[in-house]
C-alpha cells in the first residue's frame, strides 16, 4: 500500500501529504505515553503529514512557559519533532469559579479523578494561533483531552482519533489507594463510566495491546475500534554490555514493582549489583523513604544518554507484577536486543508467548527471579560471549511488531480512510 511505500522511501507515496494532523497530548515527559506520543508525530510525518503538537497540562497552570511544571516539561521533550508545537493549560483563576469547586473538587476529594480531569480540559483554551491551522485529522491521546479536541474539531470539522493508552480507570484506583481522600469514595465503575462517556465520541478507538482492545470493544460494542500496537524509538543494541540494569519511570505500579524486586527478590540474590535508572528515584523516595535509603547506591535517576545505559546492559531486569496496558519500557528493553530476566506481567497485552522468547528467562516468584539474577551475574562476571543482540528473538519481534515503520503502516490503514471520507 502507500503508506507501506512511502516507509520503505519510495518518492511520491506519502497518503497524507498534504494534509493537517494535530495530535493533543497530556504535558508530560519521561515516560512511556510521552514515547507513544513521539512515536505518533513521526509515524504522521513519515506518512507525509504537517503535523501539530498541542500539549495539554492536567493540572491548574499559568500559561507555557510559566508555572512551575512548564520549564521541566520544555527542557524534556525536545524529540518531540512536530512541525509546530502549542502549549494550553487550565487556567489558575478556574480554582475560584463555583462550577470548578461543584463539578470538579467536590468529585476529587471524593477520588474521582476521571471527572476532575474531564473539568480541567474543559477549561484549557485552545492555544492562539491555531486559528490559522487547517486540520484535517486530530490524534488525541487519553480520554481527558476530548473535551479540548472537541473544541479543535469544532473550528476545524476534522475527524477525531482516541488513542486510549490503557482503561485510565484502573490507573485511578491503583493511586487512590496512596491518596487522601473522604467517603463516600468513587469506585471504578464510577469513573469508568466517565471514561467511557467520552471515548465513545472520537470516530475510531484505537487501542495499544490486546487485552484493552477486547475490553474496549466489549465496553463500547456501538464505537469503531483498532489495536494498532505502539512504537518506540529503537533503543541502542546491547552489543558491548555487562551490566545489570533496571529502567523505569515514575508511576504507581512501577513504584510497586520495584519495591517487591528490593524488598523480595533482591535480598535473595546475593552478592550482585544492580544499576536503577529513570526517575523512579524519585516515586520510590516519596512513597517509601527508608526503601529509598536502604538501596539508594542502587538508584542512578534520570539520564540524559539512556542509549548508552541500553548498550552497556548486559542483562536488563523487568520485575513486573503491577500495572495494566502494555509496557512502553518492555518494548524498548526488547529492542536493544538483551537478555532479559522479566515476570510474564511484563508482556501484558503483547499478544506473544514470552516463553518463545529464547533470551527471555520468565520467573515469576522473588525465588526464581533471584536465583535467574543470580545466574546471570556469574555469567557475565566470567566474560561468557553475548549473543548476537541484532537477531535475538526480542529484536526480531520488536521489529516486526512495534518498531516505528510496523507503527505507521498500522495507522495509515485506519487514518488515512478518515481524512479521506472527510473531504
Amino acid at each position: 500500500m502507500a503508506a507501506d511505500k512511502a516507509l520503505d522511501g519510495e518518492a511520491g507515496a506519502t497518503p497524507l501529504s498534504g494534509k493537517t494532523v494535530a495530535v493533543v497530548h497530556a504535558a508530560w515527559h519521561s515516560c512511556g505515553s510521552y514515547q507513544v506520543n513521539v512515536s505518533q508525530i513521526a509515524a504522521y510525518k513519515a506518512l507525509g503529514a504537517r503535523v501539530i503538537s498541542i500539549a495539554m497540562m492536567d493540572a491548574l497552570s499559568p500559561p507555557a512557559p510559566e508555572g512551575p511544571r512548564w520549564p521541566g516539561y520544555l527542557a524534556a521533550t525536545g524529540d518531540l519533532h512536530a512541525d509546530r508545537r502549542f502549549f494550553t493549560a487550565p487556567p489558575n483563576h478556574s480554582v475560584l469559579t463555583s462550577a470548578l469547586l461543584l463539578n470538579g473538587w467536590w468529585p476529587l476529594i471524593h477520588g474521582d479523578q476521571a471527572t476532575w480531569l474531564i473539568e480541567l480540559a474543559k477549561r484549557a483554551p485552545l492555544p492562539e494561533g491555531l486559528e490559522s491551522e487547517r486540520i484535517d485529522l486530530i490524534h488525541a491521546n487519553h480520554y481527558f483531552t476530548l473535551p479540548l479536541a472537541e473544541r479543535l474539531r469544532g473550528a476545524a470539522r476534522a475527524p477525531i482519533i482516541v488513542e486510549t493508552q490503557d482503561i485510565q480507570a484502573r490507573q485511578y484506583v491503583l493511586r487512590n489507594q496512596g491518596g487522601f481522600f473522604v467517603p463516600p469514595y468513587a469506585t471504578y465503575d464510577d469513573m469508568l463510566a466517565v471514561e467511557l462517556d467520552w471515548t465513545g465520541r472520537a470516530d475510531l478507538c484505537v487501542h495499544l495491546n490486546e487485552e484493552e482492545y477486547l475490553e474496549f470493544q466489549r465496553l463500547l460494542p456501538g464505537a469503531r475500534h483498532a489495536l494498532i500496537y505502539p512504537a518506540t524509538k529503537p533503543v541502542a543494541l546491547s552489543e558491548r554490555g555487562r551490566n545489570i540494569v533496571i529502567v523505569a519511570s515514575d508511576n504507581y505500579a512501577n513504584f510497586v514493582s520495584l519495591r517487591w524486586f528490593l524488598r523480595e527478590a533482591l535480598p535473595l540474590a546475593g552478592d550482585v549489583t544492580v544499576a536503577i535508572y529513570g526517575n523512579i528515584d524519585v516515586g520510590v523516595k516519596n512513597r517509601d523513604k527508608a526503601l529509598y535509603e536502604e538501596h539508594r547506591d542502587l538508584f542512578k535517576g534520570r539520564v540524559e544518554d539512556i542509549g548508552a545505559v541500553y548498550a552497556d546492559a548486559g542483562c536488563i531486569l523487568l520485575p513486573t507484577i503491577e500495572g495494566h496496558g502494555l509496557s512502553i519500557k518492555a518494548v524498548e528493553a526488547m529492542s536493544s536486543g538483551a537478555p532479559l530476566i522479566a515476570t510474564s506481567q511484563a508482556f501484558r497485552g503483547m499478544g506473544v508467548d514470552p516463553r518463545t522468547l529464547s533470551n527471555v528467562m520468565l520467573r515469576e516468584d522473588a525465588a526464581g527471579f533471584a536465583s535467574a539474577l543470580r545466574d546471570a551475574c556469574i555469567r557475565l562476571g566470567a566474560g561468557d560471549a553475548l549473543a548476537d543482540s541484532a537477531v535475538s528473538d526480542t529484536r526480531r519481534l520488536y521489529d516486526a511488531t512495534f518498531s516505528p515503520q510496523a507503527y505507521a503502516r498500522a495507522l495509515a490503514r485506519f487514518a488515512v480512510p478518515l481524512v479521506r471520507a472527510e473531504n
